[in-house]
């Protein structure tokens, strides 16, 4: 793959003095059309060897285009913000909205890369990280984003030489470090990495581009062709409508298990041994949220279930508990305009708590396989592939030291149709009901298979659901705040033996 761009690519001075002006207004006319078009996003990852022009090139795209509508970003070593979340956390949370352009100097790829040339990773986990590299990009793609990777290489004997002529130029001194040469004394090592790791990580829907990174015009000219044919070419081609899914929820399980329907929501507890038991645990969580070792984990709550369960007096229930600056409560509802332009999983990858800190999700993004699923506000292929993207998500918060528990209240129809009708005749409580809660009631049976799905697909060994009994409110208030304990408890465990 490096082969060919360690040939000599030379563009003359009169070719590029000719090209330049053309390719610039296309690209720049390029952009205000995806600007208006407002479709889809483009995302440019700059990589490859040091030396290789990548700064440069990244300059010259601002040059040429409107930098108010491109977001660049570098990526150096993590901040301690962002070791205490997922790897991948600084990359989702820079993402271009649609309509935009970003810039990434240095992405995904990087850290790998690097701790495989350094021997920190072996090739086990090496292979771990191309495939979830490779299933991120895929979602990129479903999600309509324009990816464009430019891989800059030069040869051995290159780098070298470029190395030392801008070591030399006073005005260029600074490019150059101890990092550039460390890098270049390990040059072998690093191409023996990066020439496997490209040709694997290059897909259909993301190719690497190899670009040669000796003469500046000719690094110039492929960088702004191949951006320029890209976008004309999406731009260029009509609008594919995903159709809302109109196919029927799956059947059920070939053993016909219901795990709903398995639940005995009737659980006895009376209010007086309720209000003990709430003060026991109550303060038990409380505890739990000040202990020392709490500074090394953090929480992320995800309340589910069906209209009017009382996910919402179990989350008060559990804020009582917590001191106001540790928790923080994310009600969900409609996507807003800003978390449109973003994929469906941005407006809660953003929401990602530090250690120390919990997050509460009045639902989540279930939402793609439950109420957008079942109602058909999205492709069957869009609900179907969020199973696999919600499964990598939860792992790797689990892997960060996040504790993820996933409630799903559950009450009985009969139930359901008692509360809607003593919400209406109490005046404080009639913003809990709604046309839409009446309208979801109606289809109750699709719901109950969709449900099953979900947690037939997404309850995992890291990210387990608690199915909640939830006819008695007090029964279930209470097993959401005991199965949270015990899962903080579990969680301070494996930290305090260094799991």
């Amino acid at each position: 793959m490096f082969e060919s761009a360690n040939l000599s690519h030379q563009v003359s001075k009169l070719v590029y003095h000719r090209e330049e002006p053309k390719l610039r207004a296309a690209l720049l006319n390029a952009q205000y059309d995806l600007f208006e078009n407002g479709r889809f996003p483009v995302l440019i990852l700059i990589a490859g060897v040091e030396g290789a022009g990548k700064g440069e090139t990244v300059n010259l795209l601002n040059e040429w285009m409107d930098p108010r509508h491109i977001y660049a970003h570098a990526f150096p070593a993590p901040s301690d913000e962002e070791r205490e979340r997922p790897p991948m956390w600084r990359f989702w949370r820079a993402l271009p909205p649609k309509g935009k352009i970003g810039v990434f100097f240095g992405a995904w790829h990087t850290m790998p890369i690097v701790g495989r040339v350094q021997g920190v990773i072996g090739e086990g986990e090496f292979s771990q990280h191309i495939a979830e590299i490779l299933r991120f990009e895929k979602m990129l793609a479903d999600e309509d984003v324009l990816l464009l990777k430019f891989w800059f290489h030069l040869s051995k004997d290159q780098q070298k030489k470029r190395l030392k002529a801008l070591e030399k130029d006073p005005k260029t001194r600074w490019r150059v470090t101890d990092i550039e040469w460390k890098y270049f004394k390990i040059y072998n090592k690093f191409v023996k990495v990066c020439e496997p790791f490209l040709r694997k990580t290059s897909t259909g829907e993301a190719p690497w581009i190899v670009v040669a990174g000796a003469d500046p015009r000719y690094r110039a000219l492929t960088v702004g062709r191949h951006l320029l044919a890209a976008m004309r070419e999406r731009l260029d081609e009509k609008p594919v409508k995903r159709l809302p899914g109109k196919t029927p929820p799956l059947l059920p399980a070939a053993d016909n298990l219901n795990v709903l329907r398995a639940l005995k929501l009737d659980q006895p507890l009376t209010k007086a041994d309720y209000a003990k038991q709430l003060e026991k645990w109550q303060g038990r969580l409380n505890v739990l949220s000040r202990h020392p070792r709490f500074k090394n984990i953090s929480v992320v709550m995800v309340f589910e279930g069906n209209d009017a369960a009382g996910k919402g007096g179990a989350i008060r229930r559990l804020t009582g508990a917590l001191d106001a600056r540790s928790y923080h409560s994310v009600p969900v509802a409609a996507p807003t305009e800003e978390e449109r332009a973003q994929p469906y999983l941005w407006r809660f990858w953003r929401h990602v708590p530090r250690h120390g800190r919990i997050t509460i999700f009045d639902r989540s993004w279930y939402g793609r396989v439950l109420v957008e699923r079942v109602e058909g506000f999205c492709s069957e292929g869009d609900w179907m592939r969020a199973y696999t993207e919600i499964n990598d998500f939860e792992q790797q918060l689990t892997r960060q030291n996040i504790v993820v528990v996933k409630y799903w209240l559950a009450i009985s129809k009969d139930e359901q149709l008692r509360r809607f009708k003593a919400r209406e005749k109490v005046a404080f409580k009639h913003f809990k009901i709604t046309a839409d809660d009446w309208r979801n009631r109606k289809k109750w049976n699709d719901y109950e298979l969709a449900i099953c799905d979900m947690v037939d697909r997404t309850s995992t060994s890291i990210a387990p659901w608690t199915l909640v009994e939830a006819n008695n409110k007090y029964y279930a208030r209470l097993k959401v705040l005991k199965t949270l304990c015990q899962s903080i408890e579990s969680a301070l465990e494996q930290v305090k033996v260094g799991k």
